[in-house]
């Protein structure tokens, strides 16, 4: 019977019922969880609340243990499972005494829509595929924060210490520049009262961080994704052709088997 019962729940977890009534139940946990902050709501639905959310809360423990029992060492092989057993984990600890803040961490319940929606999994898939890259273009933008952070201070420092005094202090002040934040009228504009000729370096920095290396970001990200997206669909494709070299197989199965038959009643 055990092996009869552990592929039919199998079928129900990977089922596209059984994912949505998942889904449903991780927004409507993130909403009670919101709510819980709300001293009103609080008030007047505390008790349906403290309910709703152990509730959820045994449901999503049920699942991680129905997943062990049908994958078993498999779990520990798949990422996003080990992921939200993480999350699940978090939530069983118990929320009292040196552990009061992880009640807070509760609400993380929420990432599990990542691991349970496919097309949230492919941007973090993307994501983490296009870290190797994105660390370069930190590095390279750390070199260029250096060199502009240490040009300012000798530039502009002794005339203004709260903004260019140190290599931290210009630090901070280039990266409110580069987001371009009150840049002009805060930072640029009186500096250049004194300084007429500082905007020939400050508009270098901002081309050479805001438009061109930020862009760099931006294009290893989408350049990842489409990449995840291709092996998808290439593995699909082949998981396509694998069912159809089986079709066919059992095509060619059935057709001798007929053959076979029809000689064997011939002969009678």
């Amino acid at each position: 019977m055990a092996d009869a019962f552990v592929p039919a729940l199998k079928k129900i977890l990977e089922s596209r019922r059984f994912e949505t009534v998942i889904v449903t139940l991780i927004v409507i946990n993130a909403i009670t969880l919101g709510l819980e902050t709300s001293p009103a709501a609080m008030a007047r639905a505390g008790t349906l609340l403290a309910f709703l959310d152990t509730a959820i809360l045994a449901i999503f423990t049920a699942e991680v243990a129905a997943k062990l029992l049908v994958y078993r060492l498999g779990f520990f092989r798949d990422p996003w499972k080990i992921f939200d057993f993480l999350i699940v984990g978090i939530a069983l600890v118990p929320a009292s005494g040196n552990l009061s803040v992880l009640r807070a961490l509760r609400i993380l319940r929420a990432l599990r829509l990542v691991s349970v929606v496919p097309s949230l999994r492919r941007v973090v898939s993307g994501l983490v595929s296009a870290l190797p890259g994105i660390g370069s273009i930190m590095v390279l933008l750390l070199l260029v924060f250096y060199v502009f952070s240490v040009m300012a201070t000798k530039l502009y420092g002794p005339a203004f210490p709260e903004w260019f005094g140190s290599v931290p202090a210009s630090a901070y002040s280039l990266f409110q520049i580069m987001t371009l934040e009150s840049w002009s009228m805060g930072i640029v504009r009186p500096v250049m009262e004194k300084f007429p000729y500082a905007w020939a370096f400050f508009v270098p920095f901002i081309v050479s961080t805001s438009f061109t290396v930020l862009n760099l970001f931006i294009g290893i990200i989408v350049s990842a994704m489409q990449e995840e997206h291709d092996r998808e669909l290439a593995e699909e494709a082949e998981r396509r052709d694998e069912e159809t070299a089986m079709v066919l197989e059992e095509l060619r199965q059935i057709r001798a088997e007929l053959g076979r038959l029809s000689k064997a009643q011939g002969k009678l």
